[in-house]
């Protein structure tokens, strides 16, 4: 004997709808396909501070908003209308005119012959982290102002001290400066970034504009984008790479070029520092603090190993590193 359908009686469904429906606290309408509010949930009701949804039964949803949340909504209404669904976040209006930012989903609902016959919208106010998040960029700001700030101390003072050595500690001066220079602008780069993150590509031309990037400069690789640590690390080592490549390597003269490129796989990073067409290469006598800051920075920074390889038609700096060291997490 076959057993009967466990069917819950249709009263039961609509109570259980209705609960769901006053307890969220998001805006969920329904509204015909030219976009006029037909129904709007208790919940919704409460959150969009209206008392009477009937004067607003029958109104075209998209002139609710203004400007660009006009756009948008319209945009929504035709995309749904056409059977796909849309989502944007904007300002908009309670009933009783406080401001709330929306966070809004808009998707069609078919009927049985599979074309769209009304349209869901969805809004959840999202205030609160909108406000979190103009908070956190005002901290991150005056963050960056402090840093930047201490930079500039940490400069003046090794100048000053620099200075008493007399003559022959103008040239560590000199690069002094410029290291402090490019973790200025690292820091410049990170917080323009979001989520304290950096972009490679944007990185490594950033650091290596000074130095002819359009004619002799080549800088090839996928999309990466790089956690704090690995982006202040990159930046300083290619900012390294770059000088020494301009001072005695092959930006040194003019037929001399640079090649920079990377690749990830295997969940592994391989990066590639490549000079060409500069002056004979010969290993050097002795370690320099460059060489070293180069290798130190990369392999203690990223956890990976950095080598530097002097040949004699360029210099060589290869990189491997595991990716979680490196990447910004989504």
């Amino acid at each position: 004997m076959t057993p009967e359908p466990d069917t819950a009686p249709p009263d039961r469904d609509a109570r259980f709808i209705r609960s769901v429906l006053a307890a969220s606290e998001d805006c969920i309408k329904i509204l015909d396909l030219d976009g006029a509010l037909v129904f709007m949930s208790e919940g919704g009701q409460k959150v969009m501070e209206v008392d009477d949804f009937e004067p607003l039964r029958g109104c075209h949803w998209p002139d609710l908003w203004t400007a660009a949340g006009h756009v948008h909504a319209a945009a929504a209404v035709a995309a749904a209308r056409d059977g796909r669904s849309y989502r944007f976040q904007e300002m908009a209006n309670t009933a009783r005119g406080n401001p709330r930012h929306w966070d809004v989903q808009v998707t069609p609902i078919f009927g049985p012959d599979g074309r769209p016959e009304s349209i869901l919208s969805v809004s959840r106010d999202v205030t609160a982290l909108k406000e979190s998040e103009e908070r956190h960029k005002l901290l991150a700001a005056e963050l960056n102002h402090r840093i930047k700030n201490m930079l500039a101390l940490t400069q003046s003072v090794m100048a000053q001290t620099l200075r008493a050595g007399g003559a022959a500690l103008a040239p560590y001066r000199e690069r002094i400066d410029e290291r402090l220079v490019a973790l200025s602008r690292a820091q410049d780069m990170l917080f323009s970034a979001a989520s304290s993150e950096a972009q490679l590509d944007a990185l490594a031309r950033s650091v290596l504009k000074p130095h002819d990037l359009d004619t002799r400069i080549v800088i090839d690789g996928p999309p990466v984008r790089l956690r704090d640590r690995a982006a202040t690390a990159m930046t300083l080592a290619i900012h390294e790479l770059g000088s020494n490549a301009a001072k005695y390597g092959a930006l040194s003269r003019a037929e001399g070029r640079v090649r920079l490129s990377w690749r990830c796989g295997d969940d592994r990073f391989r990066m590639e520092w490549r000079e060409t067409g500069g002056p004979e290469v010969a290993p050097p006598t002795r370690r320099g603090f460059g060489s070293q800051l180069i290798e130190k920075t990369l392999s203690g920074q990223l956890n990976g190993r950095a080598v530097v390889a002097y040949r004699p038609e360029g210099v060589v700096v290869s990189l491997d590193a595991p990716l979680d060291a490196l990447l910004a997490t989504e």
